[in-house]
């Protein structure tokens, strides 16, 4: 694969990548809650654990895996309802929360876990969410110069996507590390807990609902 022919598509596509990665959604609210509360190796999980899935979304998508997806209702629907479920099962467990007092004994994390929790609740809210699937056939094939493997580009293309997403994803960790001292209070982590909770089961709606 000649890099030289890549050079602009590269560019275009990061262009368009990092608008979509500065957008608050799903991956910004997860990534923030985990973060505030203190859990910075599982916050690293989370991050992790996205990016994963979109190097496995855009890897499939480049060597037309996904484009079965799309074409199949089945499994589309299949997929998307798996996905929904795990949302609102999310959304409930964030909503149903507690928090100790900072001065008694750590709290255990709700996951049941520390970096690993992280990366598969990453993993599993990007690959049981098929939009991600219909983005990268709808977008990446464009980007990809006539004559150049698809396989290759494709992986270098979705490359660029997830070191994005793992620049953004610091500079977000890093500013819920400086609010951490101030939402010690669990009255204040509840809070979060509730507003994200709140968040994820309306994303969970929303793709319910197909839109």
């Amino acid at each position: 694969m000649d890099l030289t022919t890549m050079a602009g598509p590269l560019a275009s596509f990061a262009l368009v990548v990092g608008l979509l990665t500065l957008t608050p959604g799903l991956d910004t609210a997860l990534i923030l809650r985990t973060a505030v509360l203190g859990r910075r190796r599982q916050a690293w999980g989370v991050v992790l654990g996205i990016q994963t899935g979109t190097l496995i979304w855009g890897t499939a998508s480049a060597a037309g895996i996904s484009v079965l997806l799309t074409a199949s209702r089945l499994g589309y629907e299949t997929l998307r309802w798996a996905g929904v479920c795990y949302l609102l099962w999310m959304g409930v467990r964030m909503l149903r929360s507690r928090h100790q007092q900072p001065d008694e004994a750590p709290e255990r994390d709700d996951t049941g876990g520390g970096w690993w929790a992280g990366w598969r609740r990453g993993t599993l809210t990007n690959l049981l969410n098929p939009k991600v699937g219909v983005f990268y056939v709808a977008v990446l094939p464009p980007f990809i110069p006539a004559g150049a493997p698809h396989l290759a580009a494709g992986v270098l293309l979705t490359s660029v996507h997830v070191a994005e997403g793992l620049l953004w994803s610091g500079v977000l960790i890093a500013f819920a590390r400086t609010l951490r001292t101030r939402l010690r209070r669990p009255s204040v982590r509840r809070l979060l807990d509730r507003a994200t909770g709140v968040a994820v089961l309306g994303f969970g709606a929303k793709l319910a609902l197909g839109d």
